[in-house]
């Protein structure tokens, strides 16, 4: 076994082994509205359930130089955002929207989602996600790097679940995971499909 104080790595061999050894992680697609009400739509894989009563998801939105990303400004701002699950039939045109752009320009210029309007919020869904939800924004933690804010910890809580017809069984209240084929991220350019399944008792 190798081990290193974290003072012994630099911040990017860091990021390597944490996204190397972190993983399959769940990708969030978001999308938000400026105050603008220009549409933000990007992904998202650090990004998981923190509660279910009430119904709460977490996302980290990493910041650039200090900057805060267009989808934390946007939620921090407006309170609101819809958060979708990437799977194997939208993760091409989610991979679209990771790109960087100017604030007043919508990564739907470039990735050919279809929206569709909210039930209780202003950012719009995307018609191509078999699983979105409404959120409002629950908490904002600032995460600091010395005296540098390095990332924003949204949590979101669920206000309307949206779920395709053909995953979602409302009698026994599962989602068919092999049908969503939700896809996870792994390091680099790397993604993971669902694999073989098994099974382990509790004690």
């Amino acid at each position: 076994m190798q081990s290193y104080s974290s003072d012994e790595l630099t911040i990017k061999e860091q990021n390597k082994i944490l996204i190397g050894a972190i993983g399959p992680r769940p990708i969030a697609l978001i999308s938000s509205q400026s105050d603008e009400e220009v549409v933000n739509v990007a992904p998202f894989s650090y990004f998981n359930i923190i509660s279910y009563r009430p119904a709460i998801v977490s996302v980290s939105v990493q910041r650039i130089n200090g900057q805060m990303k267009d989808t934390a400004r946007n939620i921090i701002s407006n309170q609101e955002a819809v958060v979708h699950i990437v799977d194997e039939d939208n993760v091409a045109l989610a991979n679209q929207t990771s790109r960087h752009l100017p604030a007043e320009d919508s990564e739907l210029n470039y990735a050919n989602f279809t929206t569709v309007k909210s039930s209780v919020v202003k950012p719009p869904g995307l018609e191509e996600a078999k699983v979105r939800f409404e959120t409002s924004l629950y908490n904002h933690t600032e995460i600091y790097n010395g005296d540098e804010v390095t990332a924003d910890v949204l949590m979101l809580r669920i206000e309307t679940f949206h779920l395709a017809k053909e995953i979602y069984d409302k009698d026994t209240g599962y989602i068919d995971v092999r049908k969503l084929a939700a896809v996870g991220r792994l390091a680099g350019q790397d993604y993971a499909k669902i694999g073989e399944f098994f099974s382990i008792e509790r004690p």
